[in-house]
């Protein structure tokens, strides 16, 4: 089976095809998936489809793009993650692209997320955008490794990588592996070893080749995994069974 490491299907997107997007990923293999939340607002939506759905994780936390919703401390994320059906904090992290301006509460957002997952022993869900050296520092100021996690959607460089693997954490490849253009990123994809390697498709966005620029989706998360096969010049088998024990590893609350 394969497993979906990040999807938004509570999304309008997503949300209103639920039965089709679940039954497309059970026509392609893709048996388990963790939903990602972005707001605490939006959290009680993605709860609910992990509670309706026993294929199906959730996460809580706060994205760094989101202002002016509910801010989180680490008492409400302790709250909130006490559910056998909450395996993740986050997604938290840095993104400098769209708030180059004003980044202190994006840091002191991150560190709370940090220290909630240490305080629960949940594994973090990571976005690094623009922001790569001062997430990086963050994880090493605050433990971030006592936790562990995942930078998800990576699009960084090789030397980025290595700075989180060194850390203790997983790297994730999205659909943009798959695009023409990610030479450096299909670089990175073949050297990260096979035991620290995700998969996701951070549905609704970015699809992957051959669907670039319609409506991502959970079963589409095979084309990512075929591209990293190809790439590292191994069976997609291989690939299929070592993301499926990495994620189990990584996220040790959920059921398998």
């Amino acid at each position: 089976m394969f497993v979906d490491s990040h999807c938004h299907l509570d999304f309008p997107d997503l949300r209103e095809r639920e039965v089709e997007v679940l039954a497309a990923m059970a026509e392609n293999g893709v048996d388990r998936a963790l939903c990602i939340s972005v707001t605490l607002e939006d959290f009680p939506a993605v709860l609910s489809l992990a509670e309706r759905h026993a294929h199906l994780w959730a996460s809580v936390g706060v994205h760094p793009d989101n202002a002016g919703c509910e801010e989180p401390d680490v008492a409400r994320l302790l709250a909130l993650a006490d559910h056998p059906k909450v395996i993740a904090i986050g997604e938290t992290g840095l993104d400098y692209h769209w708030h180059k301006d004003a980044p202190e509460w994006q840091r002191e957002r991150f560190r709370t997320h940090i220290r909630a997952a240490r305080a629960c022993g949940k594994p973090l869900v990571i976005h690094t955008r623009s922001a790569a050296a001062d997430t990086l520092r963050l994880m090493r100021e605050e433990n971030a490794g006592e936790a562990g996690g995942v930078m998800h959607c990576f699009t960084e460089s090789k030397e980025v990588a290595e700075a989180a693997l060194d850390q203790g954490f997983y790297i994730s490849f999205s659909g943009i592996v798959t695009f023409r253009s990610a030479t450096e990123l299909k670089e990175v994809a073949a050297y990260v070893p096979l035991d620290r390697l995700l998969i996701e498709t951070d549905s609704p966005y970015l699809a992957p080749v051959p669907h670039r620029g319609k409506t991502n989706q959970p079963a589409w998360v095979v084309h990512v995994a075929e591209e990293i096969a190809r790439l590292r010049g191994e069976p997609l088998a291989r690939i299929e069974s070592a993301t499926t024990e990495n994620f189990f590893r990584l996220f040790r609350h959920a059921q398998a």
